[in-house]
């Protein structure tokens, strides 16, 4: 499971983790946020309504869901995880770290990943330089990795996203060596 800051450069590695690692599919989670102008419903989210959301929460459709200060919810639906491994394949998760301390708590055996920026600096110069927030949308999320970034130590492992081959490989051997043990333990 991966976790960290908006802006830490979570999907920036998991592209060529999955590449590299084809067993891996990231399972898709949904969210209330409105959908930007490059995103696939089903390939970046599922885009549901407030509403809807809670219906599924009642319904007990997330294996975990959180709330951002600013109002949106984002959740990782256990149908995703359960479609990921009728496939055969491996789920990557990619989540906001209370959603990720959650699942730590719930699945002990997962591997919790959390990525940061190398400085809160340039933290900011690339949710700015991304140009997907407001001003005022960025100041929370800023604010929030402020809260986040607290968390860091309640994770198994923590990666610096300061130089992309270095912060890949660190990943995939992390990764792997997780994939390794998996394999290990379900053939005895």
């Amino acid at each position: 499971m991966i976790t960290g800051t908006s802006g830490a450069g979570k999907g920036t590695l998991e592209r060529p983790l999955m590449q590299r690692l084809p067993r891996l599919e990231l399972a898709v989670s949904a969210t209330t946020r409105s959908r930007r102008a490059n995103e696939v419903e089903g390939v970046h989210y599922y885009f549901v309504s407030p509403e809807r959301f809670e219906q599924l929460v009642r319904e007990g459709a997330f294996l975990e869901h959180v709330r951002h200060p600013w109002g949106q919810r984002v959740g990782t639906l256990v149908s995703e995880i359960d479609r990921i491994h009728a496939e055969g394949k491996v789920p990557l998760l990619d989540m906001e770290p209370r959603g990720a301390l959650l699942v730590k708590e719930r699945v002990p055996n997962a591997v919790t990943i959390f990525v940061k920026a190398p400085s809160f600096g340039e933290l900011e110069r690339r949710l700015r330089q991304r140009a997907t927030e407001s001003d005022g949308e960025i100041e929370e999320r800023l604010e929030e990795a402020r809260r986040q970034l607290e968390l860091q130590g309640e994770f198994d492992h923590v990666i610096v996203n300061d130089e992309l081959d270095r912060a890949v490989g660190e990943l995939l051997g992390i990764v792997r060596r997780k994939l390794e043990r998996t394999a290990t333990m379900s053939a005895q």
